[in-house]
């Protein structure tokens, strides 16, 4: 993969890579959305975490992302004083490919934030890192997510059947959008406002 964007603004978010100095911020961010967080996303059952933890988790982050490893960032208010949420552009699904994943402080659910994150994310993917094809997956029942994809062009593609474990134990079924780079033109995401920057502080887009 080429170096990927280490900032990007939006109209309204700073995404960042996350440093290890976030962590009261991100303990925040998500003790105020564990009720909003818990049905979807399974890390948050190690909730409440100590600070520490917190910590040592933002310098792993840190790592794979300087290792090219996998892309999770922050994302942030324009003067970056609080946390509205976290997104990534994941390297777990194959050659040529990257999977968005994304969540939101529920002190900033509905206003299109992950929208807007998640057009960003795509256009840095197809242009900075030149991929073939992106990837979001969500639970079917997870209506506010599922409503991303199919506003940036995304095609629903399959639907995995039991095929992870629910944060209740049981199975559940996964959605699974996809963009192609000879769709990505036409999509919403190829006119997203943006500005990347590399790790140097450089304009990459």
């Amino acid at each position: 993969m080429p170096s990927p964007a280490y900032r990007i603004h939006t109209p309204r978010l700073v995404l960042r890579c996350w440093q290890p100095s976030d962590a009261p911020l991100l303990a925040d961010a998500v003790t105020a959305s564990l009720d909003h967080l818990r049905p979807w996303m399974p890390w948050v059952h190690a909730e409440p975490e100590e600070l520490e933890a917190k910590v040592q988790r933002l310098r792993a982050f840190r790592a794979s992302f300087d290792l090219d490893k996998d892309y999770i960032y922050a994302i942030f208010t324009p003067d970056e004083s609080e946390v509205v949420g976290g997104t990534g552009m994941h390297l777990r699904v194959g050659d040529g490919v990257l999977e968005i994943g994304y969540w939101i402080n529920v002190r900033h659910a509905g206003r299109g934030y992950a929208t807007e994150a998640s057009a960003a994310l795509t256009r840095a993917a197809f242009e900075i890192h030149g991929v073939e094809r992106m990837e979001i997956r969500c639970d079917p029942a997870n209506e506010r997510s599922a409503a991303i994809p199919r506003k940036l062009g995304y095609t629903l593609e399959a639907t995995l059947r039991g095929n992870v474990r629910g944060v209740d134990g049981g199975r559940r079924d996964t959605l699974v959008w996809s963009l192609l780079r000879g769709e990505y033109p036409g999509s919403p995401s190829a006119s997203a406002e943006m500005t990347a920057f590399d790790a140097a502080g450089r304009t990459l887009l």
